[in-house]
């Protein structure tokens, strides 16, 4: 028999909840589902679940709305959706995302092997400066030559809820999920 999961010691259990901001709407519109049985939100009930959505078909062209909620992002520009990726067609493609964590990674690389697309990326509407991430410079730029996991964000000192925004100068990356650390 498991023993329960017991915090480490240090480790202020009180810091890790967070608000309720309302009730997990109904999945009921969901057509396929990846690495899971279809979900609930009672199945789900005092639980932790990382989703992913995207929205199936060839080309959709998406504009980011007027605010962002916490872990919430929006893309702008021509891209197109597909199962696992996101593409970027067109040149000067954007993503956007609220998010509280230290660390923030996307997974991305180019659509096509031995290419690469420049970036640049502001946190807070400014360049990173020194909360930048091994992948891009102080000033935000860098480049995706390899499908991999792009460090971009790592913040000294206190976390607090951030926008990130990159865009890409150049068409074709993918990008697949974000992660935090």
């Amino acid at each position: 028999m498991n023993a329960p999961w017991r915090a480490p010691a240090g480790l202020h259990t009180a810091s890790a909840r967070l608000p309720v901001e309302g009730e997990l709407p109904s999945f009921g519109g969901a057509t396929g589902w990846l690495n899971s049985p279809p979900l609930t939100p009672a199945g789900l009930r005092g639980k932790v679940a990382l989703t992913g959505f995207w929205t199936p078909g060839r080309r959709h062209a998406y504009t980011a709305p007027a605010e962002l909620r916490l872990n919430h992002w929006a893309l702008s520009g021509d891209w197109t959706m597909e199962e696992q990726a996101a593409t970027l067609n067109e040149a000067d493609g954007q993503l956007a995302y609220r998010f509280h964590a230290r660390d923030l990674h996307l997974v991305m690389g180019p659509s096509a092997p031995g290419t690469a697309v420049r970036f640049r990326m502001l946190l807070d509407g400014q360049p990173p400066g020194a909360a930048h991430g091994a992948d891009v410079d102080s000033q935000g730029n860098g480049t995706v030559a390899e499908q991999r996991l792009h460090q971009l964000i790592r913040q000294p000192g206190t976390v607090t809820d951030r926008i990130f925004e990159i865009t890409f100068l150049d068409p074709g990356v993918q990008a697949y999920s974000f992660t935090f650390g």
